[in-house]
C-alpha cells in the first residue's frame, strides 16, 4: 500500500514523484513501463534520433491520415526513466501568454499565464540567472547551446535579412522573431526530468521506483480508484493507493490507460466489453504540431561527421562541441496573417539533414529548416484497437484537417523559401536536396502532405474541462488525477516539454493542498506504509 501511485516516469511523472516524496509522511510509488535510462545515446544530445524505433521507443504510428494521402505518420515516444524528456530535442519553450489566458477564459481556473509562471520559474535553473520570467535555483538546468553550429547562425541571419526581428529570449515578454533556442542541458549533456528530478532523490525510503512494469489498468472500488494493475516479469500484480492514483503516461498513454480502465466514451467501452466507470470524452480533442522540413546540401561540415573520437573527447572533457547539439539549434515564431493573438507558425533549423520523419540516413552534408502549424484548429482522436493492454491504441491526428491549418503551412513554406533565398543562406547552401517542386499553393501543399511529420507534441486527450477538472481530478470518479500534456485544453504555441514539467509542478501542489485540507478537516490519522526504495541511481554517462 502506498499513499500515491504515479504511472509514467516521464516529463511530468518524475516531477510528481520527486515533489510528492518531499513529504516524509507519505509513500510514493512511481511505475514506468520502460527501463532505467542507462544508454549513452540517451544522454548524448546529438544522438537522440538513434533512439527512434529502439527498445527505448514506444514506436507508435497513426492510422492512415486523410490529408496525407492516407500515409501513416511515425510517432516516437520515450520508454524509459525520463520518458520523452529522455529522447526529445531538449528545446526549452513555454508557449505564449495567450495560450494560458485562453485556457483560463474557457474555464481552466488557475491556469492563466500569471498563475502558471511561478511554476515555470520554480522548475528552472537558467544559466542566464533569475529574473521576472526565469528561475535560477530549480532542478531543471536550462542552458545555451554548446554546439553553436554556424549553419544555424546562417539561418537566423537569413531570417533577419528577410525582415524578421531577432529575439534573444522566446520565453520572456515577446515570442515573435528568430534566434537560438535554449536547451534542457547540463554541462553539454541532456538534462531530462529523470536527471533533474528523479536521480537526486532516488534513495528516499518513501519513494519506490518500479521499472519494466507495464500498467494494465486502474483498479476501482465502485467509483474510487484504489490502485493499478501492472505486469512485470510475466506476472500480473496489483499495487494499491490509499490516497490517489495519478496518470502521467503522456497524451497517448494516459488516455489509453483510462479507456482500458472503463473511463471513456460509453459506446466505445461497450464495443470492447469493458465495464463502464465513467462516460467521458477520453481521447477526443487531440492535437499535435505538424512540421514540414526543407533540406539543402552544403559544402560546410554538418553533424553527419560529428561522431569522431576528437568530438567525443571534447564532449567528455569540456561539455561542448558538435555532440552537444540538440539538432534543432535555432528557430523562430511567426504570425502569417492579421488578426491573430499570437504566432501560428514555428520554425526549427538543424545543422544536418532532417528527412523521412527523422529516420533518414545522413548521406550527404546538409542542413534543414521548416515550419510547423503552431496553433492547429484540426483535432484528432485516440481510440482502442483492442481491450488487450499490450495492443497499441488507434491514433488519428487529422493533420492539416482544416483550411486554417493548410493556410498556415502554406504561409510557413513561403517564409522558408524566402529565408533560404537570402544572402546569408545562399552562402552556405550548395544545392537543393528535398524541397518543393514549385511555389504554387498546389505544389507547396503536395510537398507538405508528402514529407511532413509530427513535431512530437501530442496533447489534449484528457483535457481540462472535458475529462479532468481544473485540479486535474478525473470527472465523475474519486482518487484519480491525470497530470501530463494530455490535460492541456489546447496545444501551446511551442515545444511541449517545459509546459508538461510545469503541469507536474502545479499538480504536486494541487495534490499536497488536497492532502493538507483533508488532514485539517478530518484529522490525518493515516499511517504510511513502509516501503523499500527499489530505485536505480545510475551515474549519468560522461
Amino acid at each position: 500500500m502506498y499513499d500515491y501511485i504515479v504511472v509514467g516516469a516521464g516529463s511530468a511523472g518524475c516531477v510528481l514523484a520527486a515533489r510528492l516524496s518531499e513529504d516524509p509522511d507519505v509513500n510514493v510509488a512511481l511505475i514506468e513501463a520502460g527501463a532505467a535510462d542507462t544508454a549513452d545515446e540517451i544522454h548524448i544530445p546529438a544522438a537522440f534520433s538513434s533512439l527512434f524505433k529502439s527498445q527505448w521507443d514506444w514506436d507508435l504510428d497513426t492510422e492512415p491520415e486523410p490529408e496525407l494521402h492516407r500515409r501513416r505518420a511515425y510517432l516516437p515516444r520515450g520508454k524509459m526513466l525520463g520518458g520523452s524528456s529522455s529522447m526529445n530535442a531538449m528545446i526549452y519553450i513555454r508557449g505564449n501568454r495567450a495560450d494560458y489566458d485562453q485556457w483560463a477564459a474557457d474555464g481552466a481556473t488557475g491556469w492563466s499565464y500569471d498563475e502558471v509562471l511561478p511554476y515555470f520559474r520554480k522548475a528552472e535553473s537558467n544559466e542566464r540567472g533569475g529574473d521576472d520570467f526565469h528561475g535560477a535555483d530549480g532542478p531543471l538546468t536550462v542552458s545555451e547551446s554548446r554546439s553553436m553550429n554556424p549553419l544555424c547562425d546562417a539561418w537566423v541571419d537569413g531570417a533577419v535579412e528577410a525582415g524578421y526581428p531577432h529575439n534573444e529570449d522566446f520565453n520572456a515578454g515577446e515570442q515573435l522573431g528568430v534566434g537560438r533556442f535554449q536547451t534542457t542541458q547540463r554541462g553539454g549533456m541532456r538534462c531530462s526530468t529523470a536527471v533533474a528530478y528523479l536521480r537526486p532523490v532516488a534513495e528516499r525510503t518513501n519513494l519506490t521506483i518500479i521499472t519494466d512494469a507495464h500498467a494494465r489498468k486502474v483498479v476501482f472500488d465502485g467509483q474510487r480508484a484504489v490502485g493499478v494493475e501492472i505486469e512485470r516479469d510475466g506476472e500480473v500484480e496489483e499495487i494499491r493507493a490509499d490516497r490517489e492514483v495519478v496518470l502521467s503516461a503522456g497524451a497517448y498513454g494516459s488516455a489509453h490507460l483510462l479507456l482500458l480502465s472503463g473511463v471513456g466514451p460509453a459506446a466505445q467501452l461497450d464495443a470492447f466489453g469493458i465495464e463502464k466507470v465513467a462516460d467521458l470524452p477520453v481521447g477526443e480533442r487531440m492535437q499535435d504540431h505538424y512540421m514540414v522540413m526543407l533540406n539543402y546540401t552544403t559544402e560546410l561540415e554538418t553533424l553527419m561527421t560529428a561522431a569522431t573520437p576528437a568530438n567525443a573527447e571534447l564532449l567528455q572533457k569540456e561539455g561542448r562541441g558538435p555532440l552537444t547539439s540538440n539538432i534543432g539549434e535555432a528557430g523562430g515564431f511567426f504570425e502569417t496573417r492579421e488578426g491573430l493573438t499570437g504566432p501560428d507558425v514555428q520554425f526549427h533549423s538543424t545543422p544536418c539533414l532532417f528527412a523521412e520523419e527523422g529516420l533518414g540516413a545522413q548521406t550527404v552534408q546538409g542542413l534543414a529548416a521548416g515550419p510547423c502549424v503552431l496553433k492547429p484548429t484540426s483535432t484528432g482522436t485516440l481510440t482502442l484497437r483492442s481491450p488487450d493492454p499490450h495492443v497499441a491504441p488507434r491514433i488519428l491526428h487529422n493533420y492539416l484537417g482544416t483550411e486554417e491549418d493548410k493556410q498556415s503551412i502554406l504561409a510557413g513554406l513561403r517564409i522558408a523559401l524566402n529565408i533560404a533565398s537570402q544572402p546569408a543562406m545562399q552562402k552556405v547552401i550548395s544545392g537543393d536536396h528535398i524541397v518543393p517542386a514549385g511555389a504554387s499553393d498546389e505544389e507547396l501543399l503536395e510537398f507538405a502532405r508528402q514529407v511532413g511529420q509530427t513535431l512530437y507534441h501530442p496533447t489534449s486527450t484528457c483535457s481540462i474541462g472535458h475529462v479532468v477538472d481544473p485540479e486535474l481530478k478525473v470527472i465523475g470518479v474519486e482518487g484519480l488525477r491525470v497530470a501530463d500534456a494530455s490535460v492541456m485544453p489546447t496545444v501551446v504555441r511551442g515545444n511541449t516539454n517545459a509546459p508538461t514539467i510545469m503541469i507536474g509542478e502545479k499538480a504536486a501542489d494541487l495534490i499536497a493542498g488536497a492532502r493538507t485540507a483533508a488532514g485539517a478537516t478530518a484529522g490525518d490519522a493515516s499511517t504510511p506504509a513502509t516501503a523499500t526504495a527499489t530505485a536505480q541511481n545510475q551515474e549519468v554517462p560522461a
